[in-house]
């Protein structure tokens, strides 16, 4: 494949807000195809979509590992023995550490493989109403400190802070934004479109989802959502009311409640919260802001 189409490739799996790999040979020993220099990209399903190994190396092993990488988001040093059939049993039955695979193949030689896995960044997506919005505001101005891409969904943003993206729509265009499990979403709608919002979000696997409603609107939004047959599980995961219970009033606490719970959400810190907490379909607990959220 020539560099620029290669190059090309690799902005279009950027593009797709996915995990992806580069599998790069940096070292070979005796008779290979593969040649130092030598790249694959890997998608986050396990496809190869670009460059080449010469034909001669299974990529199959260096897929699976690849797809690891991706999970952990660790770069490995995979080294491939390209050995015929009774070798490779041989190398497999000695226990090879986790960065080493025997391959049946004729070519001889043995690859070292540097395979990088390419993650998304992490996003903060806020839904907004439209209008002037301090939290909103201040959401931007807490997630870009915390180094998030952050992109603003409002049918009329008045932003005084830069998000990195604002897309003018009352409505997310899921495909659009090409929601992953580095995504973490706030909903700021106010009433308006709770429902018609969560229930599109309830099919992505963002990895964390908040709505900032008072008490009373979430329940008739949970009643809703139920009868709209949005699953319990996503109900039980939702985060609402939004942020941890800081005792938060002003749009910068508030703001910092809902960032704190997405850290922890992130490193799977778990707080007791909301109706987990209560142990009724009403939250008794959260930010003060969702409480007094209208």
């Amino acid at each position: 494949m020539r560099p620029h189409v290669f190059a090309q490739r690799v902005q279009e799996l950027a593009a797709q807000h996915r995990p992806f790999a580069m599998a790069t040979v940096v070292r070979t020993e005796g008779s290979t195809l593969a040649k130092t220099g030598f790249k694959i990209l890997i998608s986050h399903d396990g496809r190869v979509v670009g460059g080449t190994f010469g034909g001669g190396c299974p990529e199959g092993p260096i897929v699976a590992v690849a797809r690891e990488a991706m999970q952990s988001g660790e770069s490995r040093v995979l080294r491939v023995h390209l050995v015929d059939a009774a070798a490779a049993v041989r190398g497999m039955a000695g226990n090879p550490g986790p960065d080493e695979v025997y391959v049946e193949t004729d070519c001889g030689g043995t690859l070292e493989v540097h395979i990088e896995p390419m993650l998304p960044s992490e996003r903060l997506i806020l839904i907004g109403q439209g209008g002037r919005d301090d939290i909103e505001d201040a959401l931007v101005r807490v997630g870009r400190l915390l180094d998030f891409e952050v992109v603003v969904v409002d049918p009329n943003p008045q932003l005084s802070e830069t998000a990195d993206r604002v897309i003018r729509a009352a409505h997310p265009d899921l495909a659009e934004l090409a929601l992953g499990e580095r995504d973490s979403v706030v909903v700021l709608t106010k009433g308006e479109r709770d429902v018609a919002i969560l229930t599109e979000l309830a099919k992505s696997p963002a990895r964390y989802i908040g709505l900032l409603a008072s008490r009373h609107r979430l329940e008739k939004d949970r009643q809703e959502l139920r009868h709209g047959g949005v699953p319990a599980e996503f109900l039980e995961r939702l985060h609402a009311p939004v942020g941890l219970d800081l005792g938060a009033t002003t749009p910068t606490e508030i703001a910092l409640s809902i960032v704190a719970e997405m850290v922890a959400k992130k490193y799977g810190r778990s707080f007791a919260h909301g109706a987990r907490a209560a142990g009724t379909a009403l939250a008794s607990s959260g930010s003060r802001a969702a409480r007094k959220s209208a």
